[in-house]
């Protein structure tokens, strides 16, 4: 079995806003990099063996210093990337409503089967980042690994890990903080949730 701690990256320039950030390339903010420099204080005694990020500098950076308290070398698999909003990206709930209103709805009522106007089929993105999830634990079996991500692209990973339509994202999970912690464990296959949405520091 192995142990993954997923993470969404710290706080980007996007977030006061709301704005959704799929593949654009969005910067963390100030506080996003004291989010960082406090899960590579938790890293560095979590016992890791092993951190991963998504290609997206966001989560790149966010991971770089907990690789460096853990002692280990970063590896980063675009299939950890965010899913695509598609004409989404860069808007928020409001200003997508105002723009393609039926989309929008639809969405809302299921963005499993709706998803946004150009945008990445939500359960091709799920089976992308669930098997990297997989390759990583099966790259460090019987370890404990970081892996720092986004928040859609985790929610969706969740869902499918734990066998709940992937629609239901929004309202099983409704929330995933910048760097707080999400533990799944992968055995034989299947796996179990440790622990959701944990402060850093709450749980080690």
């Amino acid at each position: 079995m192995t142990d993954l701690v997923l993470v969404r990256h710290g706080e980007t320039v996007w977030h006061a806003e709301n704005r959704y950030a799929g593949l654009t390339d969005v910067e963390l903010t100030p506080r996003g990099h004291e989010q960082a420099a406090r899960l590579a204080e938790w890293a560095a005694h979590a016992g890791l063996e092993g951190v991963w990020a998504s290609t997206l500098s966001r989560a790149r950076i966010t991971a770089e210093a907990s690789a460096a308290e853990a002692k280990v070398a970063l590896c980063v698999d675009a299939r950890l990337c965010e899913l695509d909003f598609g004409e989404g990206d860069g808007l928020t709930s409001a200003e997508m409503t105002a723009r393609f209103p039926q989309a929008r709805a639809a969405f809302e009522a299921d963005p499993a089967e709706h998803p946004l106007p150009g945008g990445e089929d939500p359960r091709a993105a799920a089976e992308r980042f669930v098997a990297a999830l997989h390759d990583i634990a099966a790259a460090h079996h019987g370890g404990r690994v970081l892996v720092v991500a986004h928040t859609t692209a985790l929610r969706l990973a969740l869902c499918h890990l734990i066998g709940v339509p992937l629609g239901e994202y929004r309202r099983l999970f409704p929330r995933l903080d910048n760097c707080a912690l999400t533990e799944v464990r992968l055995s034989a296959g299947r796996a179990a949730l440790l622990q959701y949405n944990s402060p850093i520091g709450a749980v080690r």
